[in-house]
């Protein structure tokens, strides 16, 4: 059974900083592409940011680059999101997922 867990979200103010982690169990993690998306109130998911399994090569969306980076640890099974110089626009609910696996989200919000 796969499972993709969450944590680090909450309340800060814009200008802020926040790490996301997201544990994966029921995969060989390392071989597996992960992603981190989005979803603001009344808006659709969007994808944030992605990580390749083969060489660790990342992408981002243009709203988020220069300010998050994504990063995994193949030993802890977990990849994280540091996000920076929040924004009140980068509020939403953060996803983990894999191929059709997501995580149950954890809720970030951004203060002006």
């Amino acid at each position: 059974q796969v499972q993709l867990v969450e944590s680090g979200g909450g309340l800060v103010q814009a200008g802020g900083s926040l790490r996301l982690s997201c544990v994966a169990s029921g995969i060989t993690f390392s071989t597996y592409d992960m992603a981190w998306f989005r979803q603001a109130p009344g808006k659709e998911r969007e994808s944030v940011a992605i990580i390749k399994w083969h060489d660790g090569s990342t992408s981002y969306a243009d709203s988020v680059k220069g300010r998050f980076t994504i990063s995994r640890d193949n030993a802890k099974n977990t990849v994280y999101l540091q996000m920076n110089s929040l924004k009140p626009e980068d509020t939403g609910v953060y996803y983990c997922q894999t191929v059709r696996y997501w995580g149950q989200g954890t809720q970030v919000t951004v203060s002006s």
